[in-house]
């Protein structure tokens, strides 16, 4: 039944005379070894020794090894997003499927029906389960990739897989049935499955409601039907070749739609009863078992939450996958498979650091430490992260990943200075990505605390260790060099040729942004904060022709400190780090004529950008009151000044956000409440918390703007919590 274990299946000539038992004891044999060897070479990969994981995989000739191989080119390409490693990540999981198929097609024929009671899993599940590991992978890469088509493919596929899964999860789920065991729902797993499925069922027509992330399927339809013992995964149920079923997919809303209306609800998820069946349990004593339920866990899990993440804007784009995501359920089947052993376990734990130590540190509406002490999932569990990277370092003790990790835990946790010192002390990696992620951390750190000369080092290595996005890098480098210039600049005792050498750097780091930019695409569209880039170089390089002074010397806010903002820095700082961003802020660091500054003062926009971050670090502070006069005069500012190719167009939408950060601090932190008596506190709770998702709903139907999808993010996670919070205290949820 292992999804590794079809590949010797392929290799080992049938005897002349076999007996059926003996066959199948030997094919299981073999299956169980080939999955032990499988997954021993996949595991060196968290190991950091990508090379020798390779080495080892090369050697088997199997749909798992094909796997293997296909992860490791995978890893390559995910975590230095180069387009080389795409390409060929892309080719060896092409190889994968079509070698996992077969085996599948294989073990369906060659099952005995006499174990059917006894079998969890129908026949060629494990292949089936390679099948949408390939998948999943593949539509990744191919979403990452500069092609508009080769992300429609993307899309295509990930569908496929999530219909595989879907199968395999379903006849587990029936087998725990029929043995009677763990078949009862608790109150509160039934009310996030009733949350789930009720949401897919709402009004699909309503274009307006981008916020809840609708996903109506666009091509066919999901039976509910129990899955055959023969298991097809609805892979070999249409004659169509994907070439053609692909060309009927739309991007057309208003058809998604009304196909939606007339089609069966796919189901938003697994189901969550399996989640307390461990390792340690005699259900999955089977190896092959094993492996299957944590990767099925794995890929399913991941599945859901990466889609519940995708921004508001990008809502109607994914109508085509056809179904939606469940941040709750995705975090539940994550934390499930990392329970064992195995590289499952490893991908599971992975995505889990990954999802609550970046992802999370871009949200600020979040549950409570105590909320989530007492079980809410969509928080962020301190202790449980600790104990699953102290579990990964234990079983992978060379990977500079999970060092990685550590450091951004520590960062999360408001100390960036012993954050740097293990990214600084982590060099002995080989794996050029990790170095890349390593370094790109150290990077942003090195922003946080203000130290502008590490952070320009750090900002120029990362051009040699990544292709991602050179603009961007160049650019915030030449932030650093530009503070550099205005601390010489301002300095009690000046030195000329420090204040020339900092200008000139600055001046070529940032001209030399945009001559690099456009060369990464996303889905055929240029990165966003490369176009952020070049219109900042344009606003800049047009106002030092209508002002007569240096391009460095036109500049105004800290584009620093805006950095900081963009990249939700200041969630990170302790006050000594808040205090220097307040004063970078001042408009007194200018190095032009006061003439100039009082030009560039004047400028709507730059005014905007300047109140947003200077609200974002009083909040931080605390200083709530401050904060919200800050933003009550950037929301009353003209929007059209805001409009335009050089304008700083995210302003409005994130003071807007910035708002419902203040609502929720308000519903959060009890001695910010006015004083009421008992009988009010509840509605003064449902008040502000309306509050706080009426300001999300504002910047989730807020016009497209050049970072929409950034702070996009940032209102989807907050719509997760509110649901969960409304959920807790009995509110009816939209």
């Amino acid at each position: 039944m292992s999804r590794i274990g079809a590949w010797f299946r392929g290799t080992a000539p049938k005897p002349a005379t076999p007996s059926p038992a003996a066959s199948q004891t030997e094919l299981r044999a073999r299956e169980v070894a080939a999955m032990h060897d499988a997954m021993a070479g996949a595991s060196r990969i968290m190991n950091d020794d990508i090379d020798g994981a390779e080495e080892m995989l090369r050697e088997g000739d199997s749909a798992f090894h094909h796997l293997g191989m296909g992860v490791c080119a995978f890893m390559k390409s995910i975590l230095g997003f180069e387009k080389t490693f795409m390409v060929e990540a892309s080719n060896r999981l092409y190889e994968c499927e079509n070698a996992a198929w077969n085996e599948m097609k294989k073990a369906q024929k060659e099952a005995n029906p006499a174990d059917a009671d006894e079998r969890i899993y129908p026949p060629g599940s494990e292949y089936a389960l390679v099948l949408a590991d390939a998948q999943l992978m593949s539509a990744v890469v191919g979403v990452l990739h500069e092609s508009l088509t080769e992300g429609i493919k993307g899309f295509y596929k990930l569908r496929k897989a999530y219909i595989t899964l879907d199968g395999i999860m379903q006849a587990e789920t029936a087998y725990l049935k029929k043995k009677g065991l763990n078949a009862d729902l608790s109150k509160e797993q039934l009310a996030s499955s009733s949350n789930s499925v009720t949401a897919g069922r709402g009004n699909a027509t309503d274009d307006n409601d981008d916020t809840d992330l609708e996903f109506v399927d666009a091509d066919e339809a999901h039976s509910g039907a129990q899955t055959p013992l023969d298991y097809e995964g609805h892979l070999g149920n249409k004659s169509n070749p994907p070439e053609k079923e692909l060309s009927e997919l739309s991007l057309d809303t208003d058809a998604a739609a009304a196909a939606s209306s007339e089609k069966v609800a796919t189901p938003a998820g697994p189901p969550s009863q399996n989640l307390d069946l461990g390792p340690e349990s005699d259900i999955f004593n089977n190896p092959i078992d094993a492996f299957v339920h944590s990767g099925v866990n794995m890929c399913f899990g991941s599945l859901l939450l990466i889609i519940s993440m995708v921004p508001p804007t990008f809502s109607r784009l994914l109508s085509i996958v056809g179904f939606r995501g469940d941040r709750e359920r995705g975090v539940q089947m994550l934390w499930q498979s990392s329970r064992f052993d195995n590289i499952n376990g490893a991908v599971a734990g992975l995505m889990l650091l990954a999802y609550y130590n970046g992802l999370l540190s871009l949200a600020d509406i979040l549950p409570s430490d105590e909320d989530v002490k007492k079980g809410a999932i969509v928080g962020y569990p301190k202790e449980r992260c600790s104990a699953l990277l102290d579990q990964m370092c234990q079983r992978y003790p060379d990977g500079g990943l999970w060092r990685f990790e550590q450091a951004r835990v520590l960062g999360n946790s408001r100390d960036l200075r012993g954050a740097l010192k293990i990214l600084k002390s982590n060099t002995n990696i080989k794996m050029r990505q990790v170095s890349a992620l390593n370094n790109f951390e150290m990077a942003l750190d090195s922003m946080y605390v203000h130290d502008y000369t590490d952070m320009r080092d750090n900002f120029l290595r990362c051009i040699e260790l990544n292709d991602w996005s050179h603009a961007l890098y160049y650019y915030i480098a030449g932030t650093a060099e530009l503070e550099n210039y205005r601390n010489a600049f301002h300095a009690a005792e000046k030195d000329e040729s420090q204040i020339q050498l900092h200008k000139k750097k600055a001046d070529e780091l940032f001209r030399k942004a945009p001559t690099v930019a456009g060369r990464k695409r996303f889905l055929a569209r240029p990165l966003p904060f490369e176009q952020f880039v070049a219109r900042k170089i344009q606003k800049w390089e047009e106002r030092s022709k209508e002002l007569d002074v240096d391009l460095v010397d036109a500049i105004g806010v800290s584009p620093a400190e805006e950095m900081i903002y963009l990249w939700n820095g200041s969630k990170k700082m302790q006050a000594p780090e808040l205090k220097m961003s307040e004063e970078a802020l001042s408009w007194g660091r200018m190095t032009a004529s006061e003439e100039v500054r009082k030009a560039i003062k004047a400028e709507i926009d730059e005014q905007g950008v300047r109140d947003v971050c200077r609200a974002a670090v009083a909040r931080s502070l605390d200083q709530f009151d401050e904060a919200r006069e800050l933003l009550d005069s950037v929301l009353a500012m003209d929007k059209f000044a805001f409009k335009g190719p050089t304008k700083d167009d995210y302003v409005q939408p994130a003071a807007t956000y910035e708002m419902a950060v203040l609502a929720w601090a308000e519903v959060q932190k009890p001695e910010l409440r006015r004083k009421t008596d008992e009988t009010e506190e509840e509605d003064w709770l449902r008040e502000k918390t309306d509050e706080c998702q009426s300001w999300l709903e504002k910047v989730a139907k807020w016009e497209a703007f050049v970072l929409d999808a950034r702070i996009g993010m940032r209102v989807q996670t907050a719509m997760d919590t509110l649901r969960w919070y409304k959920r807790e205290h009995g509110w009816a949820t939209a």
